[in-house]
């Protein structure tokens, strides 16, 4: 099977905007901290080591640093410029560590980490189930993993509007919450609770938006992507079908839905499959929602 993702095309979009990021990755910024809030679950608890996935400039590996001084913090991402962004907040005294790698092979000893965080990653993984087993081979018993993710609504209105321009797909696909629950539960994660939260931000334009994307390193990243540029008559056609969608301050919507997942690693030697069927085989609609408006 045809991979969905380029990961190429991830490594060399997050590369280029390494340097631009932070400016532009306001929503990131506010999702990550309200992620980094759910550390408070831990109560008064220390973990001996905590990896940020798919850290980029590394805001939360450094938050999580002055918070536990004493744990070693791993900071890990694809794109090796967004470590070098990173090490400017790692700091010179028992500064963070930082390592490039795929989220999907994680280059960690099995139960080694105590805290797994990854803030707005995982839309860029097409096998969930396999991720997630990843991290918790890596999660120590009773480790706790935060995440969170793009849902589906996420950039409806600019999926709608190309749709119009051709009929190739300039938007990724994104999970959905029980799709996102299910993953969590095949891979044998415990006590999984979700929350949605849904966000509206505005554009002057369509341009205006797509240079926001560029400099996040959020382009099209689809193994199926047209290869050649978007062309003048495509983006215009694109524009002129989001016009109509402009709200009563004159400006372009764009939704955002934003997964958020903390789950806990199971007891040791909990297997993940037993004879070809998945042993975590609860509901998704077992799983607590806590949906945010």
């Amino acid at each position: 099977m045809n991979p969905m993702f380029d990961q190429r095309q991830i490594r060399r979009a997050f590369s280029r905007s390494a340097g631009t990021y932070d400016a532009a990755a306001a929503l990131q910024h506010e999702v990550e901290k309200r992620l980094l809030e759910s550390l408070d679950y831990l109560d008064a608890r220390v973990p001996g080591r905590a990896l940020d996935v798919g850290c980029g400039p590394g805001r939360a590996a450094a938050a999580m640093h002055k918070r536990w001084p004493k744990a070693q913090v791993i900071a890990m991402d694809l794109a090796l410029p967004m470590l070098q962004q990173a090490k400017q907040r790692a700091g010179w005294w028992k500064p963070f560590s930082r390592v490039c790698a795929d989220a999907r092979a994680l280059p960690l000893a099995d139960n080694s980490v105590d805290v797994l965080f990854s803030n707005l990653c995982l839309q860029w993984v097409e096998d969930l189930p396999s991720v997630f087993a990843g991290f918790r081979r890596v999660l120590r018993p009773g480790g706790l993993l935060l995440c969170s993710t793009f849902g589906p609504d996420t950039l409806h209105e600019l999926r709608a509007s190309f749709s119009h321009a051709d009929a190739v797909p300039h938007v990724s696909p994104f999970a959905s919450i029980a799709q996102f629950g299910d993953a969590l539960l095949m891979s044998g994660f415990r006590d999984a609770v979700l929350d949605r939260d849904h966000f509206n931000l505005t554009y002057p334009d369509m341009t205006a938006l797509m240079r926001e994307l560029r400099a996040m390193g959020a382009t099209n990243a689809l193994a199926s992507r047209r290869h050649t540029l978007t062309g003048r008559a495509r983006f215009a056609a694109a524009s002129a079908a989001y016009e109509p969608l402009r709200d009563g301050n004159g400006k372009l919507p764009s939704t955002w839905e934003v997964i958020y997942a903390q789950a806990w690693a199971p007891p040791p030697g909990a297997p993940i499959r037993e004879h070809g069927r998945d042993v975590a085989a609860v509901p998704v609609a077992q799983i607590p929602i806590r949906r945010k408006q």
